[in-house]
């Protein structure tokens, strides 16, 4: 048994439960929870303003947290990451927290029906108007066409949470 924590991460459409999920495990295994929309809100408030901006300052965070988020492993202290890994090179940036030292993970796969997900962003968008403007049907199929399903071939150890009706 590692001494490790384990790093636990998530794939799924936008609406999928992503978050909701992330903050159930790190509540049920003690582990940290570090969410990227938090943590881009505090670092650039009201200078992501759409999708290219996100990615443009996701980028950024991304190398800074991975050091940290390893040492906290290492320490043994878990680590839920609510960060997507909806493509392929999101995914590999998980990869390269774990693999150099073995350290366990799980993948969280939430596997749910697309309308299911825009019901999810309707209802997001009247609780949290802030996040109204990018939580659109318009963006939930833009990104969706870049959606990629994890494969076995990535070798993760994958967990699939199935939800096909609301």
């Amino acid at each position: 048994m590692s001494a490790y924590g384990t790093l636990i991460f998530f794939c799924g459409k936008m609406g999928a439960g992503k978050s909701t999920l992330s903050e159930k495990i790190a509540h049920e295994r003690g582990a940290v929870l570090i969410s990227e929309d938090e943590w881009l809100a505090a670092l650039f408030p009201g200078e992501i303003n759409d999708f290219k901006d996100y990615i443009r300052y996701s980028s950024r965070l991304k190398p800074v947290l991975a050091l940290h988020v390893e040492q906290v492993l290492l320490a043994g202290t878990s680590v839920v990451l609510d960060f997507p890994g909806n493509t392929r090179k999101q995914r590999a940036w998980f990869r390269e927290i774990y693999s150099p030292h073995c350290i366990p993970h799980e993948l969280y796969y939430l596997l749910v029906d697309d309308g299911v997900g825009l019901k999810q962003l309707k209802k997001r968008q009247r609780e949290q108007p802030e996040r109204a403007r990018f939580d659109t049907e318009q963006v939930f199929k833009m990104v969706t066409g870049y959606f990629e399903p994890p494969e076995e071939s990535e070798g993760f150890n994958l967990r699939i949470v199935e939800r096909n009706s609301a």
